[in-house]
């Protein structure tokens, strides 16, 4: 056994003790949570990550009893950090304990933040998205709640793109519009206007057909002034005359023009890729290449 993991059990073992104890009650607590707090930073340079969460839990618990919520959050979110490196399902179960304690204190934009890592953390497991999904919506919302209009939309940029992978194109249409429009209007983000009412048309190519993107795309010009005649809307307009005259050809020649120019990434290959597959109205393969 290590030093540090010796020291740990020591101050644990103190600490459970101290709980039991017949003195004061705010005064074992107080005890008890210093000898936790040092238990679980002991555990952590062990790299007893189980050990460690499971310390700070105590820590939390402890802290609950001295009616420090402020405290307690914080020793679930650093439950939930040490978890993070041996069970994700206990740090998912840990921070939705500090948004909890975060959000009946008004503190709604830590809440928001703690909200954001559940989501970011099941968004690295395939079949945890749609409950990803339902945590960055969560986030969102409190963000917005607490006036970070920024970070609100970093998050429904994240639902709208999960949305859109899983064909809800409504969805994720009405998220971008939602984020260009907050763009559009702010100086600082205006820039990336064009980008939010391109994944929009995008999405509406791959289900609403050319007429209707064609439609859309005359809207989004009057949400943002700079998209008439940009690179991104020469290709929507490009994609819409090609499907319309189903020629594949001609999609796969505007795709091309406009990756050498700007690099699409693989969200927006994936919608390009949908768009021409039903263009053609035959099975293709998602590896095909569309330049």
């Amino acid at each position: 056994m290590s030093e540090f993991m010796s020291r740990a059990k020591g101050y644990v073992a103190q600490g459970d003790r101290k709980l039991l104890s017949l003195g004061w009650f705010s005064n074992k607590y107080e005890e008890a949570a210093e000898f936790f707090e040092k238990g679980a930073n002991q555990f952590k340079l062990a790299k007893a990550w189980k050990e460690a969460g499971d310390t700070y839990i105590k820590l939390a618990e402890v802290n609950i009893k001295l009616e420090s919520k402020h405290d307690s959050a914080t020793a679930w979110v650093e439950a939930a950090k040490a978890y993070q490196k041996c069970d994700q399902k206990k740090s998912v179960n840990c921070l939705q304990k500090a948004v909890s304690l975060y959000t009946d204190m008004g503190r709604l934009g830590m809440a928001a933040r703690q909200l954001r890592e559940v989501a970011e953390i099941l968004e690295k497991e395939d079949d945890s998205r749609p409950e990803s999904l339902l945590f960055y919506e969560q986030a969102a919302d409190l963000f917005g709640a607490d006036n970070s209009t920024a970070e609100a939309s970093k998050c429904l940029l994240k639902v709208a793109q999960f949305s859109a992978e899983a064909e809800n194109y409504p969805k994720a249409i009405g998220i971008y519009e939602q984020v260009a429009r907050a763009a559009a209007d702010n100086n600082l983000l205006r820039f990336s206007a064009k980008g939010h009412l391109l994944h929009a048309a995008l999405c509406s190519l791959c289900y609403a057909g050319p007429a209707a993107t064609r439609d859309r795309l005359e809207r989004y010009k009057d949400i943002d002034v700079n998209l008439d005649g940009s690179r991104e809307s020469v290709l929507v307009e490009s994609l819409v005359n090609a499907t319309e005259e189903g020629d594949p050809e001609a999609f796969t020649a505007a795709v091309a023009e406009f990756d050498a120019l700007t690099r699409l990434d693989a969200f927006k290959t994936a919608l390009l890729l949908r768009a021409k597959r039903k263009l053609t109205e035959a099975p293709q393969d998602e590896e095909e290449d569309l330049t």
